[in-house]
């Protein structure tokens, strides 16, 4: 990908926005320096990660923030550097800050012990040669300020515990001799303080030849000096050699360090790598946000279809031009105006044409633009479903590029510039064109550029191009593989509406722009005069198709804002039935754990204790509370009548999506009497499906399945129910672990789980032993089992419900 046309696209202008929303230096230059990916998987893996980190950044609560460079660390440690050189404290506390921001996002984005849920970014903190080593010692001998310490080493720790004894004797000795002299009228403070590294008595200069010592030096307005009496000097001279070897140790628990950062280079300038990535990615998902952008699916093959783009630097000038507006109290004007750039199967081209000042230019930077967005796998502000084909190159004719130095006119400039990339344009390259071959006789360029464009069509190449030319239009209109596109302006006015009518051509309106713009009449009349009347025929043709196309994109406009209005209902609506469905299963959830109480405290039999639970459901689901959202939709052709039924028969019975067996049919009454898992109860046929699945083993049920559970783990969960529910209870005291055991069953059935998946650890085998006990006895357990090796092995049990 050439940087001509990264530049003229204005894809360094993105990049530096982009960069804005970096938390660190080195992020900001890695946004700047972003490049096209090399092929479409890696194009397909940042739009995967680019999902995943927008929910690790919303579920993960990990930001990047301010962090050092360490560029200029990691050059100075490859650069050869003797054994003798040791890293400063200034550079290891920015290492060490690096590595824990880095350790932050790793831990948070695979959790020990916990199922990740982004499994791209996994596989990247899985790859991460971390360096353990070093960032546990750096985290071990560094405080929060980056100092040293005490317990960095057994020589450190002792060197600073004498140096703190030293301090209170030489404090306690200044006191003493203070309070024996009375020299409190002497001093300018009752204190003890430190003056070219030793311990001193700011003594006032009036009295400093009373007393025996050393004046180290003089306050700035000379009336303190700072005095050493003579009993200080030996306790000074031994702080000094305490701190010599303070210094030493200091210096060998750096090099310790440095060596180890030495050791773990590759993983320290990899955990580096992948902060500076992260930072990348958080500002990447900003940009998205600012944009309301999306990845574009790209490759080949795939159709040119950007439906509702926008230009994002467009986008970005609207947004912060609203928020000023906003601050001051004005209203905020009307955003970036969208544009549907797509080109149908096996066109290639699409020629732009309409007045100036329309948008035909921005329409070609926004396509490049938008193509190499994609490739660096950036988001781009265009509606979810748009698809860009893939771009080996994109190759730019913008603008005015004629130059005095190297003596070329704009034409010139064209031609040679098309000379030098011609033979690297084939299937995968884009070509964008804005008034190619004007720089010359209109006819003459007229004639180039189409051929231009006639030849790129045989290559099966991709290319927009921006045109007055009338030639131009009609064969936009009538060549194969080119589709026309125009410019659309409002038929009252006259004004732009930036906004592009395809499978049309649209007039210069030259005059109307030059009279908008302030040209004097008199040249406006005269230029009218010279029009030809069929040219003015023509025009009012054009004005007509202009007309047509903006009262269509406005139609649309309508349909797309009454489409919205009924996704939000609908979004609304559902919101509702969520909030009705919770309700419903708190209200279930109390009732059925109050019968359950009433059961277990011997109040009530087990068979009246189902039946109750069978009674609540019903009366739920006849009052009309049940969450129709949750249960399997039934085609009316699949309702069933009482005489479609017989004894024996497996049926599914909707309002508790559970299969059951016909027990016994009343035709006069047209109910049917179901058996679900021990309960019977009647039920209307259309509330009953015919069962597809067969029926579930009944060996192994009742007594024999009581027993004491073997080695092989449970029968398959049954057909007929949905799911397994994990619960774990690791670490509970027996009764706080058969409490909420209970609890996970009650959930289980009433939320119509199969199996109940309890991981109790291994340990002593108590735990475990107390939860098969419990399972022997419940009445809703129909048989249970410790899990295979795959599944925990006896650290997890797993029960299958009735």
């Amino acid at each position: 990908m050439n940087g001509r046309a990264a530049t003229l696209l204005e894809l360094p202008k993105l990049l530096e926005r982009l960069s804005h929303f970096a938390a660190s230096e080195a992020g900001r230059e890695a946004c700047l320096a972003l490049a096209p990916l090399p092929d479409v998987e890696a194009v397909a893996r940042a739009a995967a990660i680019h999902e995943e980190m927008r929910d690790f950044a919303g579920q993960a609560g990990v930001r990047p923030a301010e962090f050092p460079p360490l560029d200029g660390l990691f050059h100075w440690l490859e650069g050869g550097r003797g054994g003798a050189d040791v890293l400063d404290l200034d550079a290891l506390s920015s290492l060490r800050d690096v590595l824990h921001l880095g350790r932050l996002f790793l831990d948070a984005i695979a959790p020990t012990g916990s199922r990740c849920s982004w499994p791209l970014l996994a596989e990247e903190a899985a790859a991460l040669d971390w360096p353990g080593k070093t960032f546990a010692a750096l985290t071990r001998c560094l405080n929060a300020e980056g100092l040293l310490k005490d317990e960095a080493s057994p020589e450190l720790f002792s060197v600073r515990v004498e140096l703190r004894k030293l301090h209170q004797q030489c404090t306690l000795k200044a006191k003493q001799f203070i309070l024996e002299h009375k020299l409190s009228p002497w001093l300018q403070d009752d204190y003890i303080t430190i003056s070219s590294d030793r311990y001193v008595l700011p003594l006032k200069t009036s009295f400093k030849n009373r007393l025996p010592g050393i004046i180290h030096d003089y306050s700035q307005t000379g009336e303190t000096c700072y005095f050493e009496p003579m009993f200080l000097v030996e306790r000074n001279n031994a702080v000094q050699e305490l701190k010599r070897e303070e210094r030493e140790a200091e210096r060998q628990v750096m090099r310790f360090l440095t060596g180890l950062v030495r050791d773990e280079l590759p993983g320290c300038k990899a955990a580096a790598a992948f902060l500076v990535q992260m930072d990348v990615r958080h500002a990447v998902l900003e940009l998205a946000s600012r944009l309301d952008a999306t990845p574009l699916e790209t490759g080949p093959g795939l159709p040119l279809a950007l439906r509702r783009v926008r230009h994002p630097l467009l986008v970005l000038e609207d947004g912060a031009r609203a928020k000023t507006e906003s601050r001051a109290g004005k209203t905020p004007r009307s955003g970036v105006v969208p544009l549907d750039v797509v080109l149908e199967k096996e066109q290639r081209i699409l020629v732009i044409s309409g007045g100036n000042a329309g948008g035909k230019t921005v329409c070609l930077k926004t396509l490049g633009l938008a193509a190499l967005m994609a490739r660096c796998g950036l988001p781009v502000p265009a509606d979810a479903g748009s698809t860009v084909p893939w771009f080996d190159e994109v190759f730019v004719f913008l603008g005015d590029e004629q130059s005095l130095e190297d003596h070329v006119s704009t034409f010139t400039a064209q031609i040679t510039r098309l000379r030098d990339i011609w033979d690297r344009i084939d299937a995968n390259t884009l070509v964008l064109l804005d008034e190619f071959g004007a720089g010359t006789d209109p006819a003459q360029g007229s004639a180039l550029a189409q051929a231009v464009l006639e030849e790129l069509v045989a290559r099966q190449a991709w290319g927009a191009a921006a045109t007055h030319f009338p030639a131009l239009k009609a064969f936009a209109l009538a060549a194969e593989g080119v589709r026309a596109a125009s410019v659309l302006f409002d038929p009252a006015t006259k004004k732009p509406l930036y906004r592009l009518g395809l499978d049309q051509v649209g007039a210069s309106q030259a005059l109307d722009v030059a009279r908008e713009h302030g040209l004097p009449e008199v040249i406006l009349k005269r230029a009218e005069q010279h029009l030809l009347l069929d040219g003015e025929d023509a025009q009012s043709l054009i004005d007509r198709l202009n007309q047509l196309a903006v009262e269509r994109a406005r139609e649309l406009d309508t349909l797309r804002r009454d489409r919205k209005e009924l996704r939000d209902k609908e979004r609304q609506q559902r919101e509702k039935l969520a909030r009705e469905q919770e309700a419903l299963f708190a209200e279930l959830k109390k009732q059925s754990q109050a019968i359950m109480r009433q059961w277990q405290e011997g109040k009530v039999a087990h068979k009246q204790a189902m039946r109750e639970l069978a009674e609540t459901r019903k009366q739920i689901v006849q009052q009309g509370k049940t969450p129709l959202a949750a249960q399997p939709v039934a085609e009316a052709s699949q309702a069933l009548a009482a005489a479609d039924l017989e004894k024996g028969q497996r049926v599914r019975y909707l309002p508790w999506n559970k299969v059951g067996v016909v027990e016994d049919v009343d035709l006069k009454r047209g109910a049917v009497k179901l058996d679900l898992s021990g309960v019977s109860l009647w039920v209307a046929p259309a509330e009953l499906r015919l069962a597809e699945t067969p029926p579930s083993p009944a060996a192994g049920r009742g007594a024999a399945a009581r027993q004491e559970p073997a080695s092989a783990p449970p029968k398959q969960a049954r057909q007929d129910a949905i799911g397994s529910l994990r619960l774990d209870v690791r670490g509970r005291r027996a009764e706080e672990a058969l409490r909420e055991l209970e609890e996970g069953v009650d959930q289980a059935m009433l939320r119509n789980y199969s199996q109940l998946e309890i991981v109790h650890g291994r340990g002593t085998g108590a735990l475990r032993r107390e939860v098969h006990a419990w399972l022997r006895q419940s009445p809703a357990v129909a048989e249970f089992a410790v899990a295979n090796e795959e599944q925990g092995g006896d650290g997890v049990t797993l029960a299958v419900l009735k």
